[in-house]
């Protein structure tokens, strides 16, 4: 294969990764625990941007249960995130399986 057109190849792979990671850093997704009690919002970069408990789970004497409600969202909404950003890596790849892309 001729090492320009790979170089071109690879130049356009990267400029089409940089645009994709500006896109997921924008978008949001969101995960709902506890049946809904607990709603985390997270961009597709992996902050989180927002967090919404219902009244009903908030019990001063039982605070671990909510702890584990909010730790399970925000492990959810950083997982979707995660999941549509490698969603999106392939597509861009072509499931290259790239080293230290973790795709």
């Amino acid at each position: 294969m001729n090492i320009a057109k790979m170089m071109k190849q690879a130049q356009q792979m990267q400029k089409q990764m940089g645009e994709m990671q500006e896109k997921l850093a924008a978008e949001q997704v969101e995960a709902s625990v506890g049946g809904g009690k607990v709603t985390v919002t997270a961009t597709g970069g992996g902050d989180v941007v927002a967090i919404k408990i219902d009244k009903s789970v908030v019990d001063p004497e039982d605070t671990e249960f909510l702890e584990d409600l909010i730790l399970s969202g925000v492990q959810a909404a950083i997982s979707k995130g995660r999941e549509r950003a490698e969603g999106e890596m392939k597509k861009i790849t072509g499931g290259m399986g790239l080293p230290g892309m973790g795709f």
